[in-house]
């Protein structure tokens, strides 16, 4: 038993495996699964560019098929539109018809008639023509048509009205109706309680659509102020000018005032309304050395302003007609003249608002009072002096008569225009001459062409000065009055000086030739 074990325990391992033959190729069975996968990968690329391509196909078809359906979609409802306005416009000339059927609670169809039920009562427009009666049918017919018509159903009268409407909206609108006739004209009654008849005593003018809103302006009459004056008698004329007449008016009392006629052709350039804010603007000019309007007239077509009186004339009359009131002028009184008619230039360009400009500064429109103060007269009438045809008269006599300023021509007018005239006005008040004579020789007719090449010379200067004044002035105040002559009529208006700094060098003259009334100003 033991070497039977150890035979078996040693014996080689014997194979199963059949050697291979010599018909069978080396490398045959190794070979096969290599050639099975190379056709199932040439089989499933085929397979994969299939299903790209018809995923191409349709993705392309999916495209095509949208932008057909955007093209045809606007087409389509376009043509529904149109076929939907085609059935409203057929529907509109039935509507009347149908209109009457749904009044009688029936809906006939056609080829149907239905037994007949109690008319309506409906307004004239409403009715429509009746149409041929159809020939009666038979009683059965009659009743099938009634139980053929209860099977149908009834519509909403909500719908049918909604359908009435958007037809109506599309038919043309009625016709308007025909204006109404003219009112009657109003009865003569009426007119007289409108405009009542005013009592005989009281003949002052009246504005019902418009009363003067300050009452500090009195009204006169024009009878008043007729018998003030005296019927405006040639014994009363002060003087005239190219806006009026003035005429000295005595009351009963005794109190005398100035009464300014004007002129035809410049109260009809205003109307009532306007003549009536003319009045307010004067009377809001209060100055010292202004002069104060007291009261007006507007009757009749006659527009008057009443002014207060100035017992001793103009400065013109005192420095060119009387010689012997001359006399009184001394250079001191000539100073404070030009001071108090700066100051109330002063008032109107600088503190009144708005500025009032004057247009007509001479030196007959400066007024003296018994003390000899000035007071300018005519302020606040640049409205009737700029207006029309006074405008162009004003400015050639102003250019005429030398108070004009170089801008004048060109018609520009300014408070620096007041600024020159003014200068012409001290001018006067120096030289003791008109600011155009045309008694002299060429070269003088003109004052300040003759006078401004001596104004700076103070030799010159010495013999421009009046001959009434016998010599009796200050030569350095001589010499600054003539500074601010010079600097008032420059050629360009914008060097002027204001009237303001003009009031601080006259003030400053007075101070300079007399300190112990430098506290009085």
């Amino acid at each position: 038993p033991s070497s039977t074990t150890r035979t078996t325990l040693f014996k080689p391992p014997t194979s199963t495996q059949t050697p291979p033959t010599s018909d069978r190729k080396p490398g045959q069975k190794a070979d096969g699964p290599s050639a099975t996968a190379e056709s199932s990968s040439k089989g499933s690329k085929k397979s994969v560019k299939r299903v790209v391509w018809i995923s191409i196909a349709s993705v392309l078809s999916f495209i095509i098929l949208v932008i057909a359906i955007l093209l045809f979609l606007p087409r389509c409802f376009r043509e529904r539109q149109e076929t939907n306005w085609s059935r409203r416009h057929e529907i509109a000339p039935d509507v009347g018809s149908r209109e009457n059927r749904r009044d009688n609670g029936l809906l006939v169809l056609p080829g149907h008639d239905v037994e007949k039920a109690p008319p309506l009562v409906r307004p004239k427009e409403e009715q429509q023509p009746r149409r041929p009666a159809r020939t009666p049918m038979p009683q059965q017919e009659q009743e099938l048509n009634v139980q053929n018509l209860r099977a149908v159903p009834k519509k909403d009268t909500s719908e049918i009205n909604l359908s009435r409407i958007d037809i109506d909206s599309m038919l043309p609108p009625p016709p308007p109706p025909p204006p109404p006739p003219p009112p009657p004209p109003p009865f003569s009654q009426e007119r007289v309680i409108v405009k009542p008849i005013p009592p005989a005593d009281n003949t002052s003018m009246k504005f019902p659509h418009r009363p003067l809103p300050l009452t500090s302006v009195k009204s006169y009459t024009i009878a008043s102020l007729q018998q003030y004056t005296n019927s405006f008698s040639q014994d009363n004329l002060i003087g005239s000018g190219m806006l009026g007449t003035v005429y000295r008016a005595e009351l009963p009392k005794g109190k005398l005032l100035a009464v300014k006629k004007l002129d035809r052709r410049v109260s009809n350039q205003q109307k009532d309304d306007e003549f009536l804010d003319l009045v307010n603007n004067i009377d809001r000019i209060r100055h010292a050395n202004v002069v104060e309007l007291m009261g007006y007239c507007a009757e009749h077509g006659q527009r008057l302003l009443v002014y207060e009186y100035c017992s001793s004339g103009t400065l013109q009359d005192a420095l060119h007609s009387d010689d012997e009131f001359k006399q009184q002028l001394s250079w001191d009184t000539r100073i404070r003249m030009a001071l108090g008619a700066a100051r109330g230039l002063e008032y109107l360009h600088e503190v009144c608002e708005p500025p009032i400009i004057h247009r007509n500064f001479k030196s007959v429109n400066l007024l003296l009072d018994e003390e000899l103060a000035v007071h300018i007269s005519d302020c606040g009438l640049a409205p009737l002096v700029s207006s029309g045809a006074v405008s162009q008269l004003s400015g050639q006599l102003l250019t005429t008569y030398g108070y004009g300023a170089p801008e004048f021509e060109s018609g520009i007018y300014t408070s620096q225009s007041d600024v020159y005239s003014f200068g012409v006005v001290m001018l006067e008040l120096l030289t003791g001459r008109m600011s155009y004579d045309r008694t002299r020789s060429r070269g003088e007719q003109f004052l300040v062409r003759w006078a401004i090449p001596q104004l700076h010379d103070i030799d010159a200067l010495t013999r421009m000065v009046d001959p009434s004044l016998k010599g009796k002035y200050p030569l350095k105040s001589l010499s600054h009055f003539a500074d601010i002559i010079s600097r008032c009529v420059l050629p360009e208006p914008e060097y002027r000086p204001q009237m303001s700094e003009v009031v601080q060098d006259l003030i400053q003259m007075i101070r300079r030739e007399s300190p112990s009334r430098s506290d009085e100003e």
